[in-house]
């Protein structure tokens, strides 16, 4: 299935988002409509979290929320998602001084609580909303932090705050923190608050500064392909793999491993087990890819950016250990064919999707290639890089 050649992908959501809404709130058209992008990240996997750099970019994938106030201090939610646990309408009260929100079910609810129960500008009115995504649910897209930027960004239509971006990102983290438990870094919802079309943004994790890298090439085409094995990550791999890095920054004198070289990994290899040494190794070296590649596209130089997302990929599914069958399967066919710069692995692992970078005149050779060879059923997008979070006017 091939996906992603729709010429208004918000558009077609908005629609949804509006019919569902008069449906379930009586008739009426919504006030508010808002909009955030899910990401691919191009390399730098697992290094956020470790204060180091990433390079990810906004997709055109996107998550809508509309939605109008309502005057009883009672908010309504209602999610389209088929994935979603029921009941797909949650219900509850404007959480105010004294009486905090918590974390419960469904699960879906806890994202869209976290961010209501962070943000600072207030008082926020009742509100009745409708969320509809084309983001992948587990496809390693950030559908979560698309949920989170979406949400906030309607909440600023209803309370407005001081519009920084940083602060708006570091709030949606919280809230994936506290609400969904779910320890992630800040690349995720800084690059669907910040993302700019055309770009993709190198972000520094430790000083929270970013750079806009030109990604406009006509000729040059990021392909998504979804394996279909959904990945969960908040019962997974994936606070043990955290864990270990702070362990492994910990005996290297460290803060973090942003802060350790190679040698002086070497140095103290002795120390660390054989399993951490190897987990610091793919975070050190992938920090210091991640800096090259962002080189390399700003010079135009894909066949270097290709290379160093296959050493990614390698790294990966070696020393991080986060790969799979699946995802090793699609980025070697990817691979076979000439035209191909790159492929890896992305998002946070055990299933998902891998991000290729290619010569547009090689897509349809590497559709066809990957069908034949890929042992399930696959999902492709094709992608430009697109803009953060955004209101939209309703017509």
């Amino acid at each position: 299935m091939e996906k992603g050649r729709d010429s208004d992908p918000v558009g077609t959501l908005l629609a949804a988002a509006r019919k569902v809404y008069k449906r379930v709130y009586g008739g009426e058209d919504p006030k508010i409509a808002v909009s955030a992008p899910g990401r691919v990240n191009l390399i730098g996997e697992h290094t956020d979290y470790n204060q180091g750099f990433v390079l990810p970019m906004a997709i055109q994938m996107r998550t809508v929320v509309v939605g109008s106030p309502r005057e009883d201090g009672i908010i309504s939610i209602t999610t389209t998602a088929e994935e979603a646990e029921e009941p797909k309408t949650v219900q509850f009260s404007v959480p105010r001084e004294g009486v905090s929100l918590k974390p419960g079910e469904p699960h879906w609810a806890n994202y869209v609580k976290g961010v209501i129960q962070h943000y600072k500008a207030g008082p926020l009115p009742g509100f009745d909303a409708v969320i509809e995504s084309n983001v992948p649910i587990g496809g390693g897209l950030s559908s979560s932090a698309s949920l989170e930027v979406a949400m906030y960004t309607f909440l600023q239509q209803l309370s407005p705050d001081d519009r920084d971006p940083v602060t708006k990102a570091l709030v949606c983290q919280k809230a994936e923190h506290t609400f969904a438990m779910m320890p992630c870094g800040i690349m995720d919802q800084f690059i669907s608050v910040m993302g700019k079309e055309g770009h993709a943004l190198l972000i520094d994790c430790r000083s929270l500064e970013t750079r806009l890298v030109p990604l406009t090439d006509p000729d040059l085409v990021v392909l998504i392909i979804n394996s279909n094995v959904r990945h969960t990550l908040t019962g997974s791999e994936y606070p043990t793999r955290r864990r270990q890095c702070e362990e492994a920054a910990k005996m290297l004198g460290k803060a973090s491993l942003r802060e350790a070289s190679m040698s002086d990994l070497e140095e103290s290899r002795s120390l660390l087990s054989k399993e951490m040494y190897r987990r610091a190794r793919h975070v050190i070296g992938e920090i210091e890819r991640t800096s090259r590649a962002a080189e390399a596209l700003e010079a135009k130089d894909y066949k270097r950016f290709g290379e160093l997302m296959v050493e990614s990929h390698n790294s990966l599914r070696d020393d991080y250990e986060v790969s799979c069958p699946e995802l090793d399967e699609l980025v070697a066919a990817a691979m076979e064919i000439p035209g191909v710069y790159g492929s890896r692995m992305t998002g946070g692992g055990f299933g998902g999707c891998t991000v290729t970078l290619l010569e547009s005149g090689a897509a349809e050779k590497v559709l066809k290639h990957i069908k034949e060879k890929y042992s399930r059923t696959v999902t492709f997008y094709f992608t430009k890089p697109a803009d953060g979070s955004k209101a939209h006017l309703l017509s």
